[in-house]
């Protein structure tokens, strides 16, 4: 997998520290800044076409949704807590895996893992793992422009799933194209998943969730369905969703004032611990997306689970200084200079 630049990282599976050089640091809200003036010289109106069946597809599966949560009552207790194991194996997929680890390189993961976590991307029916990267890499180089694939200046619907019921913009096109993703071209494991794309959502997404209630404990075929297959697919995608449109708008800016991404509880509830989202658009490169350690942040405590395993290594973390120094420069005040936890770990 191809390393950061600049980044100092040991072979030996413990966290490194990583500071910017000089330009390196650039500002985040300097690019968004000089992005979003160039889509104001812009024809304003963005004609980009509904896709109907998006459209329909997920107005029927949110129907489903409301219809599971009926089916709750009638289902085994046991069914409901693999319902659970489910939705966590899917949000990892995201959060660990297209996320952490092929997206922002923060971490190696060996041969093991990356199956792993390929499998459980696929549960989460989110795109295949290059699209996913791919996109969200042009995500935070072009933040808050028409090449934002989420763009959330658009206003909260279409950063939570408005964007999915049109055709891409052609900035994001166009951004994606020019993209380095050597990395993702040679991972066999992101190109096995693509080329089997869809058999292995239909296994992982809809096949085993529904198919384990029923054979191991005798629960009902429509139970396990629009349990564990319907109502978690809902839910991780809703999940998901509020960190692009939530995490972007509601929340305070501790690292950067100057950028929209925010620090949001709720949304660090529900993801995982994904909704310190301030942090992670100032700092993407840090595997733990959180400067306060393993506190909310269940994805964090997964990878270190992982590399104490032998399963990955060389987490990428932004130093106590580092962070300090971009709090004082930049931030709204909201955190203070300094924060107790990563005191005591320093």
């Amino acid at each position: 997998m191809v390393s950061v630049p600049g980044a100092n990282v040991h072979q030996d599976g413990e966290t490194v520290a990583w500071e910017p050089r000089g330009h390196e640091e650039e500002s985040n809200a300097a690019m968004e800044a000089r992005c979003r003036a160039s889509d104001e010289k812009a024809d304003g109106w963005r004609s980009q076409g509904i896709v109907w069946r998006n459209v329909i597809l997920m107005a029927l599966l949110h129907i489903g949704a409301v219809y599971s949560l009926l089916v709750i009552p009638r289902a085994k207790p046991l069914t409901w807590v693999w319902s659970y194991v489910c939705f966590i194996v899917t949000a990892l997929g995201v959060t660990a895996g297209v996320h952490r680890l092929w997206s922002h390189r923060s971490y190696r993961a060996k041969l093991p893992l990356r199956v792993f976590l390929a499998a459980a991307n696929s549960m989460a029916f989110q795109n295949d793992i290059y699209e996913w990267a791919r996109d969200h890499r042009v995500h935070h180089k072009f933040s808050e422009t028409d090449a934002d694939p989420h763009n959330a200046t658009r206003g909260f619907f279409f950063a939570h799933i408005g964007w999915l019921f049109v055709r891409k913009h052609h900035a994001v096109i166009e951004k994606g194209k020019k993209l380095d993703v050597t990395d993702l071209l040679a991972d066999p494991v992101v190109q096995f998943q693509r080329r089997y794309y869809k058999t292995s959502v239909l296994i992982m997404c809809f096949l085993v969730p529904t198919v384990v209630p029923w054979y191991f404990w005798g629960e009902t075929l429509w139970n396990s369905y629009f349990l564990a297959s319907i109502l978690r697919y809902t839910v991780s995608l809703n999940v998901t969703w509020l960190v692009n449109s939530a995490a972007h708008m509601y929340g305070n800016r501790p690292y950067d004032q100057n950028i929209s991404p925010r620090e949001n509880r709720w949304v660090t509830f529900g993801a995982i611990g994904e909704g310190f989202h301030n942090f992670h658009h100032t700092f993407p490169f840090d595997y733990s997306t959180s400067e306060f350690g393993l506190r909310f942040n269940p994805t964090t405590c997964f990878i270190d689970l992982m590399c104490w395993m032998g399963l990955a290594s060389n987490r990428k973390k932004a130093s106590v200084k580092i962070i300090q120094a971009r709090k004082l420069r930049t931030g709204d005040g909201s955190y203070g200079a300094v924060n107790t936890t990563q005191e005591k770990e320093a």
